[in-house]
């Protein structure tokens, strides 16, 4: 783990960005219990061993994951009905990370150019936001939007080109998984992370910019010229 030097303690900073894009599953909600319940069910049918999923499935679209034991099944219309099921018989097993219903408000409300990048289906990401009864993003990238799901950075370039900002690097990217942090980077972009479901090591390790314990610490400043100012609070010093 950290070092005991290390705490969630930095100074507030305020920094201004062209728009801002998030990941959703870890860092807008926490679907854990859900995901595990789900990919035990999965790896029972495929005959997989639910731990070897586990151990590489967060952060990466479910196609990919499927891919490695069981290609007749890494098509999109089974990999929608599947996570479709997940947010309706797993509902009560999921909550939103700290902080992340008020940051999806703020945005909402304000004239900031966001969106949101995820691996998850759009069957998934629609349940969870219903059951949750969070703000839906007007601008979203799903797992079936892209050929090449995270760590490439093709689905965090496809959201700057859908928030209206395709070719500027001045853009913010809330991740929690390695995965997701490295697709942020390799765009270009700078990546705030969130400690919810990874190790500090393994982040750091990703090239987060920003460690932060979660979305209490991203805070929507206002919006000047266009451009979204956010403060980063308490972050990993």
């Amino acid at each position: 783990m950290s070092s005991a030097t290390e705490t969630f303690s930095a100074p507030a900073e305020v920094h201004t960005f062209d728009g801002l894009l998030s990941d959703f599953d870890g860092t807008i909600v926490d679907s854990t219990d859900a995901i595990v319940k789900h990919w035990h069910e999965i790896g029972a049918e495929l005959g997989v061993d639910p731990k070897t999923i586990l151990a590489t499935s967060h952060g990466r679209r479910s196609i990919d994951t499927l891919g490695l034991y069981d290609k007749t099944k890494a098509n999109w219309e089974y990999v929608s009905y599947i996570e479709g099921r997940i947010p309706q018989e797993y509902g009560s097993d999921a909550v939103e990370i700290r902080g992340g219903r008020d940051l999806l408000n703020a945005l909402d409300n304000s004239s900031a150019k966001w969106g949101v990048v995820t691996s998850g289906t759009r069957a998934l990401i629609d349940g969870w936001l219903s059951v949750l009864g969070l703000t839906h993003p007007k601008h979203l990238v799903v797992a079936e939007d892209v050929e090449l799901g995270k760590p490439d950075p093709q689905c965090y370039q496809l959201g700057a080109k859908r928030i209206g900002l395709e070719g500027s690097t001045n853009i913010v990217v809330l991740e929690d998984a390695p995965s997701g942090i490295k697709a942020g980077k390799a765009a270009g972009y700078k990546v705030i992370a969130l400690s919810t479901t990874h190790s500090i090591e393994k982040i750091r390790e990703a090239g987060a910019d920003w460690i932060v314990e979660d979305l209490r610490s991203v805070v929507v400043k206002g919006v000047v010229d266009g451009q979204i100012q956010i403060e980063i609070r308490n972050a990993l010093q």
